[in-house]
């Protein structure tokens, strides 16, 4: 779904939302990264890197789908509700709900950074413009699905945010070999990097002061 360089043609919404399904389908959520054997060879916060990075990759989607349609791409309402739901999941699995509104906020704004990407290359190069437009109910159906796994994974990540200054080196190597494995092109790897600013901030267990 990213491009080695920004100039590659654009797929079509068909391929596009294709190649995401079987991807997620082909590859359990972060199995590689927990499992014995992946374990070793990758770093410990691989998990939250490779889903924030299958999450930038929905920014191409909704891109397309909104693509010279007027829509917005900021949607405040729907934004707050996500947050919610997420701040919410996250009490439950008895992580910082604050710490997840936080890292869900930017991975929210890198995601709209895709898409204002996208549009802005579409609109100077339109013959790269998709040609058909993907579901976006059935885009924000994956989304939801990602989101959940992240909130888990970053719940995960508490034990390595005791260090901040290891829990960077550990997530930037994560980032690092997410972007190399995907082939990021410049536009995703920014996304991605901004995805994670808050991942290693402290857990402070204070109440969450926006009433979750």
């Amino acid at each position: 779904m990213q491009r080695t360089s920004p100039s590659r043609p654009v797929l079509t919404s068909t391929a596009i939302t294709a190649a995401l399904l079987v991807a997620v389908a082909a590859a359990p959520l972060s199995a590689a990264a927990t499992s014995p054997g992946g374990s070793a060879r990758r770093p410990p916060l691989f998990p939250v890197a490779e889903l924030s990075a299958r999450l930038i990759a929905t920014g191409d989607l909704v891109a397309a789908a909104t693509w010279g349609t007027g829509s917005p791409v900021d949607d405040p309402a729907r934004e707050q509700r996500v947050l919610d739901s997420l701040a919410e999941q996250a009490r439950r699995l008895g992580a910082d709900p604050r710490l997840t509104r936080l890292v869900f906020r930017d991975q929210i704004e890198a995601n709209k950074a895709v898409q204002r990407g996208l549009h802005r290359l579409w609109r100077d190069r339109p013959s790269e413009a998709p040609t058909e437009r993907p579901g976006l109910d059935e885009v924000r159906k994956e989304v939801d699905h990602l989101n959940k796994a992240l909130v888990r994974a970053v719940a995960d990540a508490a034990p390595y945010r005791r260090s901040a200054p290891l829990c960077r080196v550990a997530l930037a190597a994560s980032a690092e070999g997410v972007s190399h494995e995907r082939r990021l092109d410049e536009l995703h790897a920014a996304a991605l990097a901004d995805s994670l600013t808050s991942v290693c901030g402290a857990s402070t267990g204070a109440p969450d002061k926006r009433g979750v």
